[in-house]
């Protein structure tokens, strides 16, 4: 098949020098790519991590004979909540509109939402060339930004964001099928588009790949955490972080524990990698802890190695819904080096998944000294961490490893391409 993703915001190996992990539609595309499909991924040009564009025009570069990489250049920002991003986000979705028409017709296109304006371009294209699309459900946008707003200025956001709403309604209404992270994701989109369920509406987990680094990048990566003081044996116990270091994630409770711990001798580090909009605010109120580290960005052989000498993976989430329906890339990407995971807040899906399995735990958002006294008992009882890592690692296999969930996810588009253009026939014959 000739398939097309449509996905911003994710890392993409444009850049000698750089490599950042993939993410969702990164690893799809290399695997799609692998069992012989034609893959074109439609993306930006700019970097949502670090905030600057990988090129200064549009841009297409081959990743392999059968993998190119579509890059369309909008203004960019500086911060993920602004009137630039929301400016970016729509520079990019009608370049897209312009330059898909004019490309060669895929079999089935696939578009992450957010955002809402790349899903309804992909969704109008669809019906305007006769493409089946499937819309993957990442992130509940609009409804997360209403309801962050204050209380009282609620009414108001949501006149603001009214074409938001309406955009992301058409979209979801308009997609062939819904897919997403988990069910509630895909229960999102179908009430969104006020929808009954289809047997093509379906999830698919996050997933990570076991396939590790270039030894060449782990052997520089031993390296360079050595230098930081990250050894095996230095005797610490290690809790490790990956990720955008915004208001999304409670990581200032995760120092104020750090402090608590450090204050009463404990051996513990925290290693919490990162950019982003609080990074300076982070350091600054961590800065009399000297046990928590700062890295920065780090790359795919640096996390790899750090989560093989780190004895936990935090996962310190909002308690809002869209976070509570989520099992993040995060966490499975701790499961996959047999990382017990360490989250809040202690309700939601995530959590109830490492009660069941047994296979990490879970702290009340907010509450530092529940979070330094839980780290305690796994420091202290390596029996029971030994047991949360080891059911870590055997969920990670069961459910999360991506050459099982893609391909899972491959023959899926196989099955909906198959049924829509069979519905189409059959439309065409009895018209006639």
């Amino acid at each position: 098949m000739n398939v097309w993703l449509v996905t911003i915001g994710e890392p993409v190996p444009a850049q000698e020098g750089v490599r950042d992990r993939l993410h969702r539609t990164g690893y799809f595309a290399h695997f799609l790519a692998d069992h012989g499909h034609e893959v074109t991924w439609w993306t930006s040009t700019f970097d949502h991590f670090r905030k600057r564009h990988l090129f200064m025009e549009d841009s297409m570069i081959r990743l392999r004979s059968n993998l190119r990489v579509r890059l369309l250049r909008g203004c960019g920002y500086r911060s993920n909540l602004s009137l630039a991003r929301m400016r970016d986000h729509r520079q990019i979705a009608k370049k897209f509109a312009s330059e898909a028409t004019a490309a060669p017709r895929p079999d089935i296109l696939v578009a992450a939402l957010p955002t809402i304006e790349l899903s309804l371009e992909s969704v109008l294209f669809g019906k305007r060339e006769g493409v089946p699309v499937v819309l993957d459900m990442r992130d509940m946008w609009p409804d997360i930004f209403m309801n962050s707003a204050p209380a009282p200025v609620r009414p108001l956001a949501r006149l603001v964001l009214g074409p938001l709403f309406s955009h992301a309604r058409a979209a979801c209404a308009g997609a062939t099928a819904i897919t997403g992270i988990t069910k509630a994701f895909v229960d999102w989109g179908l009430a969104r588009g006020g929808r009954k369920r289809s047997k093509f509406d379906k999830a698919f987990p996050m997933a990570y790949t076991i396939v590790p680094p270039p030894s060449e990048t782990l052997a520089k990566a031993e390296i360079y955490w050595d230098d930081m003081g990250i050894t095996k044996e230095g005797g610490d116990f290690v809790a490790c972080f990956f990720g955008n270091l915004g208001r999304q994630f409670d990581l200032g409770t995760v120092i104020d524990a750090a402090r608590l711990l450090h204050r009463e001798g404990r051996r513990f580090r925290f290693v919490l990698c990162g950019a982003g909009d609080m990074l300076d605010h982070f350091r600054k109120i961590a800065a009399d802890v000297r046990t928590v580290l700062f890295p920065g960005w780090v790359g795919a052989a640096e996390i790899h190695v750090l989560m093989r000498r780190a004895s936990v993976g935090l996962d310190p989430l909002p308690d809002r819904y869209d976070y509570l329906a989520s099992i993040n890339n995060k966490a499975i990407e701790y499961m996959s080096a047999g990382l017990p995971v360490l989250s809040s807040p202690n309700r939601g899906v995530l959590r109830d998944l490492l009660a069941e399995h047994r296979c990490g735990l879970s702290c009340h958002l907010g509450n530092a000294r529940e979070l330094a006294a839980t780290l305690c008992t796994l420091n202290d009882d390596r029996n029971l961490l030994a047991e949360l890592s080891q059911n870590a690692a055997r969920l990670f296999e069961q459910m999360f490893q991506a050459e099982n969930v893609y391909a899972a996810m491959m023959d899926y588009l196989g099955e909906v391409h198959r049924d829509y253009f069979a519905l189409r026939l059959f439309a065409n014959r009895g018209a006639t």
